[in-house]
């Protein structure tokens, strides 16, 4: 008895190691992501503003017009995106926070990560929105494994676009293709859990 408990403790302590590593390199810390984030942000600012001065320099014409499809392009994108985190802040509001742990917290297991797998699949929203639905997702108590397996099937699984795909690509890989994202993306999440 003794002997066999020593290779799961080594194996316990690894696993720990393993764990603790990949905390510290993509920095688990709410405060530490969010510094990072905003250094981010403003060094891309920094960045496509002097790409565009350049660009104005070199060609004024061309920059202008570029300028004028981005800005409709921002505006048909901003409704749609402050809709859906307005009814998301609406939900979490009426929500409580023991109930989204209770189905979508780590003690959730299986049955958190298919309601993650499937409601992902099901919605149809352009991806850069779900980065904020995660993390506020995250902050009110919800698992990472859960939150990558809704953001990965959301990106990769499409329920209501299926029609859509049959159309273009054929019946059977349009499927095939949503069946093998589905299970990757179990997987993924999955791994997101071990590390994290």
């Amino acid at each position: 008895m003794g002997i066999r408990n020593i290779p799961a403790a080594g194996t316990h302590r690894k696993r720990s190691r393993v764990n603790n590593h990949f905390r510290s390199f993509v920095g688990t810390d709410p405060h530490q992501l969010e510094v990072i984030m905003i250094n981010n942000a403003f060094i891309f600012i920094i960045v496509s503003i002097v790409l565009t001065l350049l660009s104005l320099l070199l060609d004024r014409k061309k920059t202008v017009m570029g300028l004028k499809k981005g800005w409709k392009m921002f505006q048909n994108i901003a409704i749609p995106f402050l809709n859906i985190l307005i009814l998301v802040s609406l939900a979490l509001y009426v929500v409580p926070p023991s109930l989204i742990v209770k189905y979508l917290g780590p003690g959730s297991g299986w049955g958190g990560q298919m309601i993650a797998a499937i409601v992902g699949s099901i919605t149809l929203i352009p991806g850069f929105i779900s980065y904020p639905i995660a993390s506020v997702l995250i902050k009110e108590g919800a698992s990472y494994a859960i939150v990558a397996t809704f953001m990965t099937t959301l990106m990769m699984v499409g329920v209501v676009t299926l029609p859509l795909e049959i159309a273009y690509f054929g019946r059977k890989v349009a499927i095939l293709r949503n069946v093998l994202n589905f299970i990757t993306a179990i997987v993924i999440g999955t791994f997101v859990g071990f590390i994290l």
